[in-house]
């Protein structure tokens, strides 16, 4: 990794791609810091310290910490990322956009259009809904209208401006620009979990002590990236052998290729869209304020994952049975929407491709499906147990932080993606260079 970026400086365009990206990764830093006029932030910190465990975390953590600064930033990417899942899912649902994403570019233009629209109205709803009810509890300053308008406006067009930088990065950065700027927001919190693991397990300790605390914490962030690593790195591959054709004096095809399925089908969305289910109970509760008779009480407290793995209460637990029910079950539904194996069979089939010792057409969509079946299966596992471990820590130990497994799945997957683009942007690079002389 690090010799890839050495030798991307000494090429003069790629250079100017990280130095601007660089430069818009402080902005971001510089935004979080912003603060929304009007808003009495120390209200909102008292606020989200009496909250139950690690309900806002999560959130915390996408968004830099801009949520407990109550920056212009605060709401950061969520609306955009919230925003690309519903119109992912909508493709599938609605033929008309279904056929846009088959035009090609122009088609996934027009998707990304509409997407920056929804993501405005959500970004809209979600400022309007923390300026009255929490400038009701005493957010603001001064409940008044000019107040709350000036929080919707400055909430919503830090939002937009961070769906733009994201934009900015992705043409003219080194790519990914929405996961680079999701990432900065995570690392940016890691510091702070390290400080308040040293607080935590090994100021004022013997140095024996504190020495086991510091490897055994090592010891499972290295286990957790590895995991992490080799999760993303994984894949089976279907070989697929194409028939030979013969065209007048030419024979084509006959070659051999392969289809790469990977292990992690889903890659973080399972683990997303199971922790904001989990959490949504949580979340509008300690929104509204009310708390419910003791029975939603003691589910709130079931759902939410800092009370999971608890000696003192293991009957919170089961809140991880249920949670891991979800991650298999989104693993599954997420893939079924995205890879659609009889198309796969369909497009060999046209091209004269086949599977060795599998029949063309529905045969081949059959054992597909069911090796997908299979490998899903394993990519799921592996996510539970990368963002297990974290959670089991926290229970044990009540070592708390923001980098769970969530959190290192997106910094290792965006990292080893970027490098990749950087690797191909000079791969290309050499090729021109050739093509020239």
């Amino acid at each position: 990794m690090f010799e890839t970026l050495k030798n991307a400086f000494k090429v003069k365009e790629i250079r100017k791609k990280l130095i601007f990206t660089f430069l818009m990764l402080i902005v971001i830093r510089f935004g979080t810091q912003l603060p929304v006029p009007g808003v009495d932030r120390e209200y909102f910190a008292n606020w989200f310290a009496s909250q139950m465990g690690d309900s806002f975390n999560f959130l915390d953590a996408f968004t830099g910490g801009s949520f407990l600064n109550m920056s212009v930033f605060a709401l950061n990417i969520t609306p955009y990322i919230t925003s690309s899942i519903i119109m992912q899912l909508l493709t599938i649902a609605i033929p008309k956009l279904e056929e846009m994403h088959k035009e090609g570019e122009d088609g996934r233009k027009k998707i990304a259009s509409i997407t920056r629209y929804v993501t405005i109205g959500l970004s809209l709803i979600e400022s309007a809904a923390m300026a009255i009810g929490f400038g009701r509890g005493g957010l603001l300053e001064k409940y008044n209208a000019l107040n709350v308008i000036t929080v919707i406006v400055a909430l919503t067009a830090g939002s937009a401006f961070l769906m733009w930088i994201g934009e900015q990065i992705t043409e003219n950065g080194v790519g990914n620009g929405i996961s680079i700027v999701l990432v900065i927001n995570i690392i940016s919190r890691i510091p702070q979990d390290f400080a308040s693991l040293y607080e935590q397990f090994m100021k004022g300790k013997s140095f024996a002590t504190a020495v086991l605390a510091a490897v055994i914490i090592l010891v499972v962030v290295l286990v957790t990236v590895v995991l992490t690593i080799m999760l993303n790195g994984a894949e089976r591959r279907i070989p697929v052998q194409y028939a030979k054709k013969v065209q007048g004096r030419k024979t084509m095809g006959g070659q051999s290729s392969h289809i790469p399925l990977k292990v992690n089908t889903g890659g973080v969305i399972p683990i997303i869209f199971a922790s904001s289910l989990m959490q949504l109970p949580v979340v509008i509760s300690s929104f509204t304020g009310k708390s419910g008779p003791l029975w939603w009480q003691r589910v709130l407290q079931t759902l939410n994952s800092g009370n999971w793995f608890k000696p003192a209460s293991p009957g919170y637990s089961i809140g991880a049975l249920i949670y891991i029910v979800l991650v298999i079950f989104f693993a599954y539904f997420y893939t079924s929407i995205t890879f659609n194996p009889l198309e796969v069979a369909d497009n060999m089939k046209k091209q004269g491709g086949f599977v060795p010792g599998i029949r063309p057409g529905k045969p081949t969509s059959d054992y597909l499906t069911k090796i997908l079946n299979y490998i899903i299966f394993i990519g799921a596992v592996g996510l539970i147990i990368v963002a297990i471990i974290p959670i089991i820590c926290n229970g044990l130990f009540g070592a708390s932080v923001s980098f769970g497994g969530t959190s290192l799945i997106i910094i290792v997957g965006v990292i080893l993606e970027t490098i990749k683009q950087i690797e191909s942007q000079m791969l290309v690079r050499n090729y021109k260079g050739f093509l020239n002389n």
